[in-house]
């Protein structure tokens, strides 16, 4: 691959501390050249009102464009109550809505979860993969990532601690850029 694909990364947790963030920050030091991961902050969107539709605040404006901008979409989230965090499904709602302006329609998309928990994150993910699929983002079908144990997951340096998690996680990022490549050309 010689060309280059930006890669909006949304982190459904807010904390600035989060297993989900230094996963995030440790993929984009993992993934190919090719693959430019931006964490893209979701925390300052106000909740989405369709009232809101005729004049959007900037926020939602700014958002959507740097959706718009991206040539993919990565997400990173832990699992809250068996299910994805508010602030992801917000982002959501925001990205692709008023119906007939949705930002990640045809995005090529890759879902990873984290939790502290042995089912790694099993239901956020499967529920962010149903949403993803009502908004035709297409999602790398192979590997499905939840990782578990998060308390043990990284180095003080918030590299992954473990050699076989790393190799697998550029594994999982290599399949994403093949998956990119195909979609985008």
């Amino acid at each position: 691959m010689s060309t280059s694909y930006r890669v909006a990364v949304l982190v459904g947790s807010l904390r600035k501390a989060s297993f989900n963030r230094k996963l995030a920050l440790a993929l984009a030091k993992l993934a190919p050249a090719e693959l430019k991961l931006e964490i893209v902050e979701i925390g300052q969107l106000p909740f989405y009102n369709e009232d809101d539709a005729a004049e959007p605040p900037a926020a939602w404006v700014e958002f959507r464009n740097t959706i718009k901008g991206a040539d993919a979409v990565l997400f990173v989230s832990p699992e809250y109550n068996r299910s994805i965090p508010g602030v992801l499904k917000n982002a959501l709602d925001v990205g692709s809505r008023p119906y007939g302006h949705n930002a990640f329609d045809g995005k090529p998309s890759a879902v990873i979860t984290l939790s502290p928990g042995a089912l790694g994150g099993f239901g956020a993910h499967h529920h962010l993969r149903q949403v993803l699929a009502c908004l035709n983002a297409p999602l790398l079908p192979s590997p499905e990532v939840y990782l578990g144990g998060a308390a043990e997951m990284f180095t003080a340096d918030g590299d992954i601690a473990k050699p076989e998690t790393e190799a697998f996680l550029r594994k999982v990022m290599t399949a994403f850029a093949g998956w990119v490549q195909t979609l985008k050309g």
